[in-house]
């Protein structure tokens, strides 16, 4: 029993830091790929759904139960976040969205 609490608390210390870099890892594409689909009007682009679906299914864990509220969140802020986009920003914002969305194959 000695042996084992330290043990039991080293365990807990060694893996809290690898899942916070799994949820920081998760928010981040969350929010990335929010932006990306909020983009598809502003842009002009037609997104390929069955793209998207792959993209999901190789990048997002099965079990990631909270991504798909995050990626809701992220998707609806930056939706909000547009609508504040000056003529410039808007031309930059869609020129690097369309090179992301044609490179994940999510435009043809």
């Amino acid at each position: 029993m000695r042996l084992f609490l330290p043990l039991t608390f080293f365990s807990f210390f060694a893996v809290m830091p690898l899942a916070s870099a799994q949820n920081f890892e998760s928010m981040q594409l969350a929010q990335n790929l929010g932006d990306v689909l909020a983009s598809e009007k502003l842009c002009g682009l037609t997104y390929d759904q069955a793209a998207i679906q792959a993209f999901i299914e190789q990048e997002v864990s099965a079990d990631d139960l909270g991504f798909t509220s995050m990626l809701s969140t992220m998707t609806q802020g930056a939706q909000f976040n547009h609508g504040d986009l000056s003529p410039s920003a808007k031309t930059a914002h869609c020129s690097q969205i369309t090179r992301v969305a044609k490179h994940y194959g999510f435009t043809k």
